[in-house]
């Protein structure tokens, strides 16, 4: 990966800045107990983590027509609830602080929706970021590649500009078909131009000064 060009850092929000797990099984659990469905399955646990709400809604409840009863109780159960579950991964701040001093754009593109912005406000991540490009800010969410090239446009840059760090086929994907740079955070089996398992070792991959004194 040659980083030489490189002018953003684009992070995915689940488990990449957070680990999610903890917070999400508890939302979808609880959600699903109101419909008398059982808890997520790992698979199941595996496939939502990628997802937009509304596949999620899809996928774990397939036999409804109508999914309007579901949303109706995702809003009354609210996301806000499980936001202080999400546990912030050790160095994001660091990291987010070296590549604004490098001069680079910072970025997020998530396949959350409506609820990034309490993740930023709850986390104290508000200022930490240049752009923030959710699922509902584009045509198409991830794997498509709507949202880094919206990112692009934002800042007129070419591809080979911007890296992505994310930890699933989906972020693979959307990368690969925007034709960016993609750093896989802890998924040794994913493919990628790099691997990473921690905020350091991405700012070492990045040749940031903090992390190459």
């Amino acid at each position: 990966m040659d980083t030489s060009a490189i002018k953003a850092v684009v992070f995915d929000c689940d488990g990449v800045m957070f680990d999610t797990a903890l917070a999400n099984r508890k939302f979808y659990n609880d959600l699903l107990a109101t419909f008398n469905k059982a808890p997520l399955d790992d698979e199941q646990f595996k496939n939502i983590h990628m997802m937009t709400v509304k596949a999620a809604v899809e996928y774990l409840y397939p036999e409804m027509d109508d999914h309007q009863p579901v949303y109706k109780m995702i809003k009354s159960i609210g996301y806000e609830s499980v936001v202080p579950l999400m546990l912030m991964e050790p160095g994001l701040i660091e990291l987010l602080d070296a590549i604004k001093q490098a001069g680079l754009v910072r970025g997020v593109a998530t396949n959350r929706t409506n609820t990034m912005g309490r993740v930023l406000i709850e986390h104290k991540l508000k200022k930490s970021f240049d752009i923030v490009v959710t699922a509902s800010d584009v045509a198409n969410p991830k794997p498509f590649p709507d949202q880094l090239e919206k990112i692009m446009g934002a800042y007129a840059l070419v591809p080979k500009q911007l890296v992505f760090i994310g930890d699933s086929i989906y972020d693979k994907k959307a990368a690969e078909s925007a034709g960016t740079w993609f750093i896989s955070f802890k998924q040794p089996a994913l493919e990628a131009h790099a691997h990473a398992v921690s905020m350091d070792e991405v700012g070492e991959l990045l040749k940031l000064s903090k992390y190459n004194s």
